[in-house]
């Protein structure tokens, strides 16, 4: 096909699933063009995933959409109780339980929303369809790919079966487990799925989605407990309990709890498929109703009744009954040349830590900003031969990513290893050293952090990873409540997230300079630092897209007002926090340490951090000429020169 014949963009996309849209969304505010190509007609209804942990609502809020998570999108999960024994109940007391709705993760946020993906995506194709890089295209089936050193080439056929073609500088294959991208491509280029931990998992489990109506005197008139005073509701939440459960019954583990919006009463019921069974035979009704409708019926002698109560069978209806091949694997590499997998064509996960969808999004949003900066620089020609080339970038990427994917199936693997033991004497053991270890307090609370015990991610450096290893680099930033001062730029706007106040709208710079300081006092010889920086990056750190926060909570005026200067903001407390319109419909924050984000900066006075958009740090230095020594490096970066610390 002749050169004129292809249509051309920068980035092509292949798969609108959750990591797609996420990836489309950050390239648009980013300002890179690209086409998404979607083979379905329209969002699945089917709700898949249901977990999204406190980094994927701090990247939802990265794009815009914070105001929807608790309106439409889901609720809080509040805990995960780990329940023993063989009985068929979700009442047993938890030998260990993981209390999620807390705010001590570091992103201001609670550990874990439990959503409605078919909601979820309509709201990240809100804000693809309203960015002017993007072109969804529906109704498209991939059907070639090939690549030079410096394009990518795509073909796809239409609704109507016509063919089409596109040249992009890169494709990122973002199409599932079992999509084109990595199935027809990359396998026969020696790209495969492998183990992706030591402990190694690989099960049939049945998904079961349900809809829940609640039975009403007049619907049900002979159900038991109309005559003891419980209404509707109460008698929905004694069967379908709030919190999620992980039934850890040796003969057949399980998962279940709500999700999507209270008012929703969606439920989600998952269990093992023993080896000597056929998964799609355990996913019919029959099966369905031996082996689960058991965990929603009660004994009467719970409520003084001579006989059982079960809960009405023809309120339960079924959205979804379907057999799924869980495992914890990963691809041996992830990208080849200039074509990149992303989310589940990447990794994937057990269902023990909600962990699927959470990543797709960190491998997106690490993915976008540096594409955007492979797009920025030239191609190779006569005149321009960049020192570093797209396959380093690319290969700093994906081990950042593995490094994170390592610490999420860990803690996957822990949950699965509570859930599907089966040795009676581990199960013993188990239970009776955490029973002892609950009284010791510091081993309580790590208890209730479960996996986010470990505090933010903070990658281990290799060759090529963008960020400077002893100067505080590779680090994810906590994100803190923050208002502004009284009578300067930003003190009318109320409490904000520190994340919308670094990467707000409108700034054009890729990285962003965070001044946290300890003493007002020093405002003013931070801002002249930063005016020099401004010079010395030439332009790619511009001093009015600066964010200075103060170490206080104190509201006492600003001692500086002059519009042309950038704002300046203090730490918001959690009671400011709770009574502002950012807290509609989640809890509070509960153990919220507003000091968080200067201890993990260190160090004493100011500190100048340059932030990467996946809201990790470049570097951290409190002095003028280190920060000239850092900036100096990231220009070279930025402009194509390979890191070298």
């Amino acid at each position: 096909m002749a050169e004129h014949d292809y249509e051309t963009t920068d980035v092509v996309i292949c798969g609108c699933g959750p990591t797609g849209a996420m990836l489309s969304a950050y390239l648009g505010r980013l300002s890179v063009r690209h086409i998404v190509l979607e083979k379905e007609d329209g969002i699945t209804t089917d709700p898949r995933g249901i977990a999204l942990d406190e980094d994927g609502i701090r990247l939802l809020q990265g794009i815009g959409i914070y105001e929807h998570v608790y309106r439409d999108i889901g609720t809080c999960m509040q805990k995960f109780k780990f329940i023993g024994g063989t009985e068929k109940t979700l009442d047993t007391m938890p030998f260990l339980e993981m209390d999620y709705g807390t705010t001590e993760g570091g992103t201001g946020h609670i550990g874990f929303i439990c959503h409605k993906q078919p909601t979820l995506e309509k709201h990240l194709r809100d804000i693809m369809s309203s960015s002017e890089y993007c072109q969804l295209r529906s109704n498209c089936t991939v059907s070639e790919i090939s690549e030079d050193n410096n394009y990518t080439y795509s073909r796809y056929q239409d609704v109507n079966g016509t063919t089409h073609t596109i040249k992009s500088r890169f494709f990122i294959g973002a199409d599932g487990k079992t999509g084109f991208t990595r199935k027809n491509y990359l396998e026969p280029l020696g790209i495969h799925m492998e183990q992706a931990h030591q402990s190694f998992y690989d099960e049939t489990w049945v998904a079961l989605n349900w809809t829940i109506t609640l039975p009403t005197p007049t619907t049900h008139p002979d159900f038991p407990l109309w005559e003891l005073g419980f209404t509707p509701q109460q008698v929905y939440d004694l069967f379908f309990p709030t919190n999620f459960r992980f039934i850890c019954n040796p003969n057949r583990p399980a998962v279940c709890g709500r999700f999507g919006l209270p008012e929703d009463r969606l439920c989600r019921f998952e269990f093992v498929v023993r080896s000597d069974e056929d998964g799609d035979e355990m996913a019919s009704p029959a099966k369905i109703k031996e082996v689960v409708f058991p965990y929603f019926s009660h004994t009467g002698s719970r409520y003084g009744l001579s006989r059982d109560v079960r809960f009405p069978e023809d309120c339960i209806h079924v959205l979804r009954s379907r057999p799924f091949r869980f495992a914890a694997r990963s691809c041996n590499e992830w990208f080849h040349g200039r074509v990149v997998l992303c989310g589940d064509a990447a990794h994937v996960f057990p269902p023990f830590g909600g962990q699927g969808i959470a990543s797709g999004f960190r491998d997106a949003v690490s993915l976008s900003w540096r594409l955007a900066l492979l797009i920025r620089q030239p191609l190779p020609s006569p005149t321009y031969t960049p020192k570093t080339n797209h396959q380093q970038i690319l290969q700093s990427w994906s081990r950042e990513r593995k490094q994170q994917l390592t610490r999420s199936l860990s803690a996957t693997i822990a949950n699965g290893a509570f859930v599907t033991e089966h040795n009676p004497l581990k199960i013993l053991l188990r239970d009776w050293s955490l029973y002892i270890l609950s009284f010791l307090p510091t081993y309580r609370r790590d208890m209730r952090l479960g996996h986010r015990k470990k505090g933010m991610i903070r990658y281990e450096f290799a060759d090529g990873m963008p960020f400077v290893p002893g100067l505080g680099g590779g680090v994810c930033v906590p994100q803190v409540y923050v208002s502004g001062w009284k009578g300067g730029r930003g003190g009318d706007e109320g409490v904000l997230f520190s994340d919308d106040v670094v990467f707000g709208r409108g700034k054009r710079g890729l990285f962003q300079v965070l001044v946290y300081i300890r003493d007002l006092n020093e405002l003013p010889s931070a801002r002249e630092v930063v005016s020099t920086i401004e010079q010395t990056s030439n332009g790619e750190l511009p001093a009015t897209e600066a964010t200075y926060i103060i170490e206080t909570t104190t509201t006492t005026p600003s001692p500086e007002t002059e519009d042309t200067m950038s704002p300046v903001y203090r730490l918001a407390t959690t009671e400011e926090f709770a009574g502002s319109p950012l807290c509609r419909g989640r809890p509070e924050p509960r153990h919220y340490n507003p000091y968080y984000l200067g201890e993990i900066l260190g160090g004493g006075g100011v500190r100048y951090v340059i932030v990467r958009p996946d809201r990790f740090v470049y570097a951290s230095c409190d002095s003028q000429r280190d920060l000239e020594g850092v900036v100096g490096g990231l220009v070279e970066y930025l402009r194509g020169e390979p890191l070298n610390w």
